[in-house]
């Protein structure tokens, strides 16, 4: 391994990897960070035993920035080699902006609406449905239940939203269920979440008596109340030992309610949101000489009412300090929150969370080897061959397709196969067999049955209907592919 240093401010900038938002490696505009300080502590941890070094030089394998690096490094971005990896895609903004999401009309998020754009709107609906909004900002904070007199409705850089009242409670605390997300293609789509666990998050005070002008009662700020505080959640985390998400699940049973109705809607609102939005990503990363570079874990923070509905109350990329670091063997980007600074016990979290991303794109690997960098065409092969990509043997024999590629059933045949979708099969084939605790969520998943009798793939572009076959085909040969 190369012995790597931290970039000084100066070598920072005169290798061009700054950015905007950055007066130096470390300082920000609101805030000043060390880069060892202990807010990448996790991060760190996990890229060393993997295997990694930090290093200022050119030759490296990761690339982790805690901020959207397209603009100010668009320069290094478009030269990226086959093997770097960058923890951002471009365009990943028409996922995680707030006011963006929000206004979309997107299903699970609350009615919302831009101001002053909106007003008219705003006053139409709040004149059809007699409910309580809250207006935001646009960066994530200032979150506040206002009535329709108390509106500023002039707020440039505000949006209004519905509030989702009557949420569900534990213990007489509200909450909202965290879910770590990861993007690792576009054209075809691949979304993944980490099933391991997802994070809860308490208000620190009870809900009832509701009060607005108690922000605690009803807003989870960066104090929260933790999952082993809240009485009827402890006994199942604490002294059973699950997870936060299984707790939650336990917990429900025991009040006679369905948690897989949140765990199943949860899924499905992720899923739409990338659905929705990835023809926006489709022409961000057009820019790019391939799209391969790039994987992406945001954060989905969800609300849940007493009937079990969900809703989406934002996507978190996680910007916590602003710093630009790459490692050898090598790495650089990533955006969540995952310091356990207020909160020690997260550190188990947010460490598997770290190593099952990294296994999941193919950054924390079995191979031992000093560079991502493929030594030999006999390395690539021992992990994936032809063979393990081939689906519907029998319609491909059937059909003729070693003759002729006309029919459409004989587009995954090996005769018929696209040096391009032979490469995207590759990946998507190393995704499935190193996700460990992750779970796909697009192509959707299925059952062997429904593999067997045939699936609907017509409200899908032609790249993602190609996937989501393949991934049909793989699940009739063999039940954990569906």
């Amino acid at each position: 391994m190369t012995t790597i240093e931290q970039l000084t401010a100066e070598e920072f900038s005169q290798s061009k990897m700054n950015t905007t938002v950055c007066e130096t490696a470390v300082s920000c505009k609101h805030e000043s960070y060390e880069v060892d300080a202990g807010y990448l502590k996790h991060v760190y941890a996990v890229f060393e035993r993997l295997g990694f070094e930090r290093t200022n030089g050119t030759d490296w394998d990761v690339l982790w920035a805690h901020m959207y690096p397209f603009r100010q490094l668009y320069a290094n971005m478009i030269k990226l080699k086959p093997h770097q990896k960058v923890n951002h895609f471009p365009g990943s903004g028409y996922i995680t902006q707030k006011v963006d999401l929000a206004t979309s009309g997107i299903p699970y998020i609350p009615t919302a609406f831009r101001i002053p754009a909106d007003v008219p709107k705003l006053l139409q609906h709040l004149h059809l449905h007699n409910k309580s909004p809250r207006q935001k900002s646009n960066d994530h904070r200032g979150i506040v239940i206002k009535t329709v007199e108390e509106l500023d409705l002039q707020a440039n850089g505000t949006f209004v939203q519905e509030y989702v009242d009557r949420p569900l409670l534990v213990d007489g605390y509200k909450f909202d269920i965290g879910v770590y997300t990861i993007q690792t293609s576009v054209d075809p789509l691949r979304v993944y979440i980490y099933n391991g666990d997802m994070i809860l998050r308490f208000c620190p005070e009870k809900y009832y008596p509701f009060d607005s002008a108690v922000l605690d009662k009803y807003v989870v700020g960066d104090d929260y109340l933790p999952t082993w505080e809240v009485p009827s959640l402890k006994k199942y985390f604490v002294d059973y030992g699950l997870s936060m998400k299984d707790s939650l699940s336990s917990y429900l049973i025991d009040n006679r309610k369905d948690p897989n109705k949140i765990w199943k809607q949860i899924e499905d609102a992720i899923m739409r949101v990338y659905v929705i939005k990835e023809p926006d990503l489709i022409k961000s990363v057009t820019n790019y000489k391939s799209r391969r570079n790039f994987f992406e874990m945001v954060r989905f923070d969800f609300a849940v009412d007493d009937e079990l509905n969900v809703y989406i109350m934002e996507v978190i990329v996680f910007i916590y300090i602003i710093i630009i670091v790459i490692f050898i063997f090598i790495l650089a980007n990533m955006s969540p929150n995952l310091s356990s600074y207020h909160f020690p016990p997260n550190w188990i979290l947010y460490e598997q969370v770290l190593f099952n991303l990294f296994s999941l794109v193919g950054v924390g690997r079995r191979i031992h080897s000093d560079s991502l960098l493929p030594r030999t065409k006999e390395e690539e092969v021992m992990q994936v061959t032809d063979k393990n990509l081939m689906v519907f043997p029998n319609t491909c024999a059937a059909m003729n397709c070693n003759s002729s590629c006309v029919s459409p059933s004989c587009q995954l045949c090996k005769p018929c196969l696209m040096p391009h979708t032979l490469q995207e099969l590759k990946t998507a084939y190393l995704e499935h067999v190193n996700r460990q605790d992750c779970k796909r969520i697009f192509p959707p998943s299925m059952t062997q049955e429904q593999a067997k009798r045939g699936i609907v793939f017509e409200n899908y572009s032609p790249e993602n209907q190609l996937m989501y076959r393949w991934f049909q085909g793989k699940c009739q040969l063999d039940r954990s592919w569906c």
